[in-house]
């Protein structure tokens, strides 16, 4: 079965409310246990200090976010779970990017161009408070999808076209860099738009948002917050023992969201016969409380003890860093930031002392009836850990490859160097013993 790559990012300046969890939360989580899907989430809290000049909100929004979506049923163990700021290898892909990336499109990004104009009917310098973090968000988001090679991307239609800046990017330097080894470094990403998205009310009947205070907390305040704000919602005037019209109420909006059909039905129904607002409302809170009551109690066993969030988004960093790492070093390799290694001398053969200092690759087959290899250095400190594989020709082929291509064959290869590792000194294995192969 074809694995599909998906990559979802949390920017980091907010606390959930329960119109984020109708809407992205709860999708998302199911979307990632569907069979052929492979999911990256990440806090994205690099793009947050664009936005947002408060450190404390910025430390309060990680934790709470992460907490929120692990609480919410996000399994680290099927997806890869992981903080923007703890890939080293995103801010350097961003550099190599940008050197590809033409001013002239940058220009057209629809964030630049909206604070551009704003200045300018303002009669203020075209420039007037737009920081380099602002101008150049799309090469940073470009680099979060490219440096996993994501095939699909969940945005709304104001980010399609920095999927498409991403595409170009990506494009170009394939084509400046790949030509030449006949390879394509990166996927071509495509925009997936959530038509489909549930956007709910807020209190007010208007759609649920920070920006007009009518939001109903997901966890914040526990239960009684969450009561206290659905006794808020606005409804008409209508009398218990009056008929309401369910489609004019953004409470109905609000049950259906967490409803099965027959409740939905059966709510529906009472209201037309009369049923009182304070009632509906107290039916509106217990049916949301008895999906978000264990979440909560989740949540608050997270905030409450964050070194757990901490080491559970430290171990999504380190598989997060497994993919990054090689392609990083494929594409150095690309761009020209190599070792300075001496050539091959064609009139003077190596001693067999130099040879015996080669790294080695080693095939053996465990217990458990699978094939696995790794690469020794000289010194026989393991440099690289294959995944296992059925059968040991398979095996043979990567490492074949391995040795011919050198570093450059790392991205997409089945392996993850080992845990303190240098990736240098990896890709400077390889490609010794692709030197000698070509000997």
């Amino acid at each position: 079965m074809a694995i599909t790559r998906v990559l979802t990012g949390i920017t980091t300046t907010g606390t959930p409310h329960l119109g984020n969890y109708v809407g992205a939360i709860r999708p998302a989580i199911a979307a990632s246990r569907r069979d052929g899907v492979e999911s990256f989430f990440f806090l994205a809290d690099y793009h947050a200090l664009i936005k947002c000049d408060d450190p404390a909100r910025i430390e309060r929004s990680r934790m709470e976010l992460a907490a929120t979506w692990l609480a919410a049923g996000l399994d680290p163990a099927r997806v890869t779970f992981y903080r923007q700021s703890d890939i080293p290898e995103i801010p350097e892909l961003t550099w190599l990017l940008t050197c590809v990336t033409a001013k002239g499109q940058m220009n057209r990004a629809h964030a630049y161009k909206a604070a551009a104009d704003a200045n300018t009917a303002a009669g203020e310098d075209t420039d007037a408070g737009v920081t380099m973090g602002l101008y150049c968000y799309p090469i940073l988001m470009a680099a979060d999808i490219l440096m996993f090679n994501a095939h699909q991307v969940p945005v709304g239609r104001d980010q399609i076209q920095h999927i498409e800046m991403a595409r170009d990017v990506a494009q170009r330097f394939n084509h400046l860099f790949g030509a030449a080894s006949g390879r394509e470094f990166f996927v071509l990403p495509e925009a997936v738009i959530e038509e489909q998205v549930a956007v709910l009310p807020g209190l007010d009947g208007r759609k649920m948002s920070k920006s007009y205070d009518n939001t109903v907390p997901l966890f914040a305040g526990g239960a009684k917050a969450l009561k206290e704000a659905i006794a808020r919602i606005v409804t008409d005037s209508k009398l218990p023992g009056e008929p309401k019209d369910p489609d004019s109420s953004a409470l109905v909006t609000l049950f259906e969201a967490f409803a099965t059909p027959e409740q939905a039905a059966a709510f529906r129904a009472e209201l037309v016969a009369g049923l009182g607002w304070g009632e509906a409302k107290q039916r509106l809170f217990e049916l949301i409380d008895a999906e978000i009551a264990p979440m909560r109690a989740r949540y608050e066993a997270l905030i409450a003890q964050p070194a757990e969030l901490e080491a559970l988004l430290m171990a999504g960093a380190a598989k997060a860093r497994a993919t990054a790492a090689p392609l990083l070093a494929a594409l150095r390799d690309a761009v020209g930031l190599r070792r300075m290694v001496a050539a091959p001398v064609a009139a003077a053969p190596k001693a067999k002392t130099e040879k015996a200092a080669l790294p080695v690759f080693k095939q053996y087959r465990e217990a458990d009836g699978r094939f696995y290899f790794k690469l020794a250095a000289a010194d026989g400190r393991v440099l690289l850990q294959s995944a296992a594989f059925a059968g040991g020709r398979e095996a043979g082929e990567w490492v074949k490859r391995l040795k011919t291509e050198g570093s450059a064959a790392l991205a997409g290869a089945p392996v993850v160097p080992v845990e303190g590792g240098a990736a240098e000194e990896l890709a400077q294995a390889l490609d010794a013993l692709r030197a000698a192969a070509a000997e």
